[in-house]
C-alpha cells in the first residue's frame, strides 16, 4: 500500500495509506465483512480529518489532490455500502419473519388482480 507522510503535533511524522488505497481497502473490508479492518480504517480517516484541520495549504492542496484521485474508489465504496445497508435490511426482515414479530398482510398474499384463471395455469 503507497504510503504518505504527514507531520504531527510535536515534529514527529507518521505514516498514513494515500487516500486512494484507504477507500479501496474499505470496500474490499466491507464486501468480507471484515470488522476489525473496517475498525482500523475508521479510525484512520478519523485521525486524517483530525489532522486536516491544523495543516498548512500545501498539505491541504495534497489531500484535495488525493481525494480527487481517489473519486472513483468512493464511488465504489459508496455502491457497495448501499448494497451492504440493502442486504442488511433483508436479513433483518428475514429475522423478524422467522421469530414471528412481522405477518403479511392480505394484501401481500393475495394474487395480483387478473392473475388468477382458476385452472391452474397462471
Amino acid at each position: 500500500m503507497k504510503q504518505t507522510t504527514v507531520a504531527v503535533t510535536g515534529g514527529l511524522v507518521r505514516a498514513h495509506p494515500a487516500l486512494k488505497e484507504l477507500v479501496c481497502e474499505a470496500s474490499h473490508a466491507l464486501a468480507r465483512l471484515d470488522t476489525t479492518r473496517l475498525e482500523e480504517l475508521a479510525l484512520c480517516c478519523h485521525t486524517l480529518n483530525r489532522e486536516l484541520v491544523p495543516a498548512d495549504s500545501a498539505r491541504r492542496a495534497d489531500y484535495a489532490r488525493q481525494a480527487r484521485e481517489a473519486a472513483e474508489e468512493m464511488a465504489v465504496f459508496a455502491r457497495v455500502m448501499e448494497a451492504t445497508r440493502a442486504n442488511l435490511y433483508v436479513m433483518k426482515r428475514l429475522r423478524e419473519l422467522r421469530a414471528g414479530r412481522l405477518e403479511y398482510g392480505e394484501a401481500q398474499v393475495q394474487p395480483a388482480a387478473g392473475m388468477e384463471c382458476g385452472d391452474g395455469n397462471h
